[in-house]
């Protein structure tokens, strides 16, 4: 068992790290204030002496050094304000009032915590490198010189309390060449944002990355988020001295749900003339349903018009509404579209439309993947034989969700190890690997079961559900203890990635994943990086 004193999101705390085991779990617990990092992997308590008590009741060969327990704080709440003439005393007495602002200076960042206002939020996001820290729900800001100045100026006589708690200013050289610190933002696009000066180490790091891109007006870069490549940046930034600051973009929009059956009297299904249309072009059943819902949609928007008569201004005005409003992917926007223009264009056989609408440039990520080590510890986690034959088939053919669900028992051919895959998507066939373990899993798994047409039913008989399916992944991935963002889709990146680091031409992993363009299978080449370092660059062998 350790404790140490740490600096955890700008915040003095102390780190615990016990074994882990039941007991010490519900022990540990016990401390108020206690906080499970991720980055770290171990659990931290506030760094004060009622926390640090109770901690040392609880475990009392743990000791902190005598100099750090001499420092600890013998309260937890803030400190008298520095600068009396700057708090009213009106504010002191009345805590509740909206116009309550409290300021704290703590280390490098300056917190503000404030009532919901949207002219005082506009400020706050003038001043550079402000952030909305969800876990402490206050808006934090580099304590660079002037900020403090400014948020003084601004708030005047709104300010209730004003502490500090060791800072240590930002000079002058640092707040404008950013050299100090490097921020680096996980948005909710999938991809990290570095913001900081210029560093040029850092640089030939983030330009080695794929889909790397700098934004000229913001001034920061933008790269796919991977944990192998955050750990590239966080490791080269530590190397050059720097402060490494890490943070989580959190969603503020709410969206409209969508308009179900349920929320109008007068909802207007889908025109039965459509669903067969759709049929009788023999689209499939995924598709069928996401045109079928999208339509539904659409003209339960425009409730009181004819359906045959809603022009292109009214489509362009909806789709509008489901951006803005609704915040739908892009994905989502383009099956809309294609569903509304399936309508027009094929079931009554008009003229082929192009609505013209702004679409936002899709963020290019890099898909996740697990490692060998890490896809045999969700297997462990597995005990229902029908489960893990099931993931199991997924990763060791690289089968996409909606495959294995209609996967039959004659696809499977354990005489050439082959699995084929009917009718995948864009209506192909195609064959792929069978693992001489799967065959053995698979023939005990057919014993215990007797499945009699598909090849994993439900309790009726019926094709599994996706979201079962996804559900059981889900289990198996918190049982495992990993971290990383794991659907059914995981398990086909990580067979191909795998599939790549053991040597197999990209050429033949794209004929088993059955993509169409090469271009598709080559993003599996930027997340692995074996045996690079033993190619031969055809340069160092010309004579000059």
């Amino acid at each position: 068992m350790k404790i140490e004193k740490v600096v955890h999101k700008d915040d003095v705390r102390i780190k615990v790290e016990v074994p882990y085991n039941d007991k010490n779990l519900s022990l540990i617990k016990q401390v108020p204030g206690i906080r499970w990092s991720r980055t770290m992997h171990s659990w931290h308590i506030p760094y004060t002496k009622e926390a640090y008590g109770m901690l040392k009741n609880l475990f009392p060969d743990i000791e902190l050094p005598e100099k750090q327990i001499k420092s600890i704080p013998k309260e937890v709440i803030p400190a008298l304000p520095l600068i009396t003439s700057e708090v009213n005393p009106k504010l002191l007495v009345k805590q509740n009032t909206t116009n309550n602002i409290e300021i704290y200076q703590v280390n490098r960042k300056i917190q503000v915590k404030m009532p919901k206002n949207e002219e005082d939020i506009k400020f706050i996001k003038t001043i550079r490198f402000s952030q909305w820290n969800q876990r402490l729900f206050r808006w934090e800001l580099p304590n660079y010189p002037g900020n403090l100045e400014k948020l003084k100026d601004y708030f005047k006589g709104r300010i209730s309390v004003i502490t500090v708690s060791d800072c240590i200013e930002a000079s002058d050289k640092e707040r404008k060449s950013g050299i100090g610190e490097v921020l680096c933002i996980r948005t909710l696009a999938g991809r990290i944002r570095i913001i900081g000066a210029y560093h040029h180490e850092l640089s030939k790091i983030i330009k080695k990355v794929p889909y790397h891109h700098w934004d000229e007006v913001n001034k920061w870069w933008t790269i796919p988020f991977s944990e192998k490549i955050i750990d590239d940046i966080k490791t080269c930034i530590q190397h050059q001295n720097l402060s490494y600051l890490y943070e989580e973009e959190i969603s503020t929009g709410t969206k409209t749900p969508r308009l179900s059956s349920l929320d109008a009297a007068n909802y207007r299904f889908c025109p039965n003339e459509y669903i067969q249309k759709l049929i009788e072009l023999r689209y499939s059943a995924q598709t069928l349903k996401s045109y079928k819902l999208s339509f539904e949609e659409f003209i339960n928007y425009y409730p009181k018009h004819d359906i045959n008569r809603i022009d292109e201004p009214m489509i362009v005005a909806f789709i509008r509404y489901l951006v803005t409003e609704r915040k739908i992917s892009l994905s989502y926007q383009n099956v809309t579209i294609n569903a509304i223009k399936f309508y027009y264009e094929r079931v009554l056989g008009g003229q082929r439309k192009i609505y013209r609408i702004d679409r936002p440039r899709k963020e290019r990520t890099l898909p996740v993947v697990l490692s060998e080590s890490e896809i045999a510890l969700v297997f462990k986690q597995v005990i229902n034989l029908k489960h893990k034959a099931l993931l199991m088939l997924i990763y060791s053919s690289g089968l996409r969700i909606g495959e294995a669900i209609r996967m039959q028992i004659n696809d499977i051919d354990s005489k050439r190890n082959q699995v084929r895959v009917a009718q995948s998507k864009g209506k192909k066939d195609r064959y792929t690997l069978l693992s001489k373990k799967m065959v053995l899993i698979l023939r005990e798994y057919y014993k215990m079961y007797k499945p009699k047409q598909w090849l994993f039913e439900g309790m009726k008989g019926e094709d599994y559900s996706p979201s079962s399916i996804q559900s059981i992944l889900k289990q198996a991935i918190d049982k495992a203890g990993i971290k990383k963002h794991v659907t059914c889709h995981t398990l086909r990146h990580s067979f191909a990635t795998h599939l790549l680091e053991n040597g197999t031409d990209l050429r033949y992993i794209q004929s088993l994943l059955g993509h169409e363009n090469s271009k598709t299978t080559e993003v599996y080449t930027h997340i692995t990086t074996r045996g690079f370092d033993q190619i031969k660059n055809p340069m160092d062998g010309i004579d000059i």
